[in-house]
């Protein structure tokens, strides 16, 4: 009859704790800005460990709150953020009042501005600690014996990456392609907003690049059509690429050089710029700079460069980070680098940009003979004469160098440099002005002039 009695006793004290749980989360944790919502908290809150303390007296070995199998614990919902839909380690009460676990709410508002279960803006952005919520949850734990994380140093994953792996599905499966376009256009608008879909799309979802280019991979004419469905997995794959770690991932997995080759040459404008972006991207890594190189790549970027207008920043960039290791300077220059950037420099288009890259392969015999090939020093010296941006000033220097130091016929070189420094004084003028490293290039080549001048074979500087 005791036992009886004293099982009926725990089955009531637990409803009862549950019942003061709720009605204290209803107040926010402590939250309340008036006197009486406050009292009315203390008073539950002593009510509570009235109840726990009773609890542990008539069923010190069994479980509180939950069912008695010891298999299990149910965590309350009280205890679990319903954002992460797990236990609260850090809870904390935001302006409207909710509590929520620390780093999910935190994530939640560097893109949100409102409460996530009333959708009320926020007044202010202010996280306060939830002392009295984090007590109630250590006490429960400690009388269920339950394991609670002691910080919460785990990396959020489930935030706002829920609903990716159906997309992905929607997009690698063969449904149709109206389903695969609206999915891409989903997952584009994801990956653009959210850093944490970024940050975890790779590592959280194994095999998640290959899935999401499979439409392109396929010899499906519908999907060929389809610019919109081409633009949207492309612009997804640049904005997983802005991410550091992701990076070496992207850029080893099979097809997806091939894939960003053939979208630089076919597409809309908005394709084709970011798969020029996207392997700027990727080539901010070294070992991707050979991966890239290795490729068609370099022709289809060179060929955008030609086209000009909106293409030529991302992809001379790209070719000047792929060509910052000197065994893709030469699959470049045989890809008709050369030609090409002297006459967008001659007219005029992205003159800066297009001299850094120039000023960088010029150490390349080749690229030096075609320059020459191409009359190209009367443009250098064109620029030179004039007042510039002393970037450009100093990398048209340094190739007017490297034109020099490695051309064989350098006395007839030096004869025109010459006519020009006695006709403008370009190289004195430079060599007083310019930036460092252009009048160390300009004080060399006036050194060469004068021991040209009094006979002298020049030295190489």
């Amino acid at each position: 009859m005791a036992d009886s009695t004293t099982a009926a006793d725990a089955v009531t004290l637990k409803r009862e704790l549950k019942k003061i749980i709720t009605e204290m989360l209803s107040y926010g944790g402590g939250s309340k800005d008036c006197d009486g919502g406050s009292g009315i908290l203390m008073k539950a809150i002593d009510e509570a460990n009235r109840i726990i303390n009773r609890l542990r007296e008539v069923e010190p070995e069994t479980d509180i709150l939950s069912s008695p199998s010891p298999e299990k614990v149910d965590v309350p919902k009280e205890f679990k953020c319903t954002l992460s839909k797990k236990i609260m380690i850090e809870p904390v009460i935001i302006a409207s009042g909710q509590t929520y676990e620390k780093r999910y709410i935190t994530e939640w508002l560097k893109h949100q501005r409102t409460c996530p279960i009333s959708n009320q803006v926020l007044s202010h952005l202010t996280l306060t600690p939830n002392i009295l919520v984090d007590e109630l949850i250590t006490q429960w734990c400690l009388l269920h014996r339950f394991e609670r994380p002691r910080s919460s140093e785990e990396i959020v994953t489930e935030l706002f990456t829920d609903g990716i792996d159906s997309l992905l599905q929607r997009i690698s499966s063969p449904s149709s392609v109206a389903d695969q376009t609206k999915a891409s256009e989903e997952l584009r608008r994801q990956t653009k907003r959210f850093a944490n879909v970024r940050a975890f799309f790779v590592s959280a979802l194994p095999g998640s690049i290959t899935r999401l280019l499979t439409p392109l991979t396929s010899l499906s004419e519908e999907v060929d059509s389809n610019l919109e469905l081409q633009e949207n997995l492309i612009t997804t794959l640049f904005n997983l690429s802005i991410v550091e770690k992701n990076k070496t991932v992207i850029a080893e997995t099979p097809k997806v050089i091939p894939l960003l080759t053939k979208s630089l040459k076919q597409g809309t404008a908005e394709t084709r710029r970011n798969s020029a972006a996207t392997l700027l991207s990727l080539s901010a890594i070294d070992s991707n700079k050979l991966i890239i190189g290795n490729s068609e790549t370099l022709k289809a970027l060179i060929g955008l460069i030609g086209e000009g207008g909106v293409f030529i920043t991302e992809a001379a960039s790209a070719v000047f980070n792929i060509c910052s290791v000197s065994e893709n300077r030469e699959k470049a220059v045989s890809a008709g680098l050369i030609p090409v950037i002297a006459n967008k420099i001659k007219e005029g288009s992205n003159v800066a940009e297009l001299l850094a890259l120039l000023a960088l392969v010029s150490t390349h015999n080749r690229a030096v003979k075609e320059m020459n090939d191409l009359g190209f020093i009367s443009d250098l010296l064109s620029i030179l004469r004039k007042p510039s941006c002393p970037v450009a000033q100093e990398n048209a220097v340094v190739i007017v160098f490297n034109m020099c130091d490695r051309n064989r016929d350098r006395s007839g070189r030096l004869k025109m440099l010459n006519d020009e420094e006695n006709q403008y004084g370009t190289f004195t003028k430079l060599a007083r002005q310019g930036s460092d490293r252009a009048v160390r290039k300009a004080e060399a080549i006036l050194k060469w002039l004068k021991r040209h001048g009094s006979g002298k074979e020049p030295q190489r500087g």
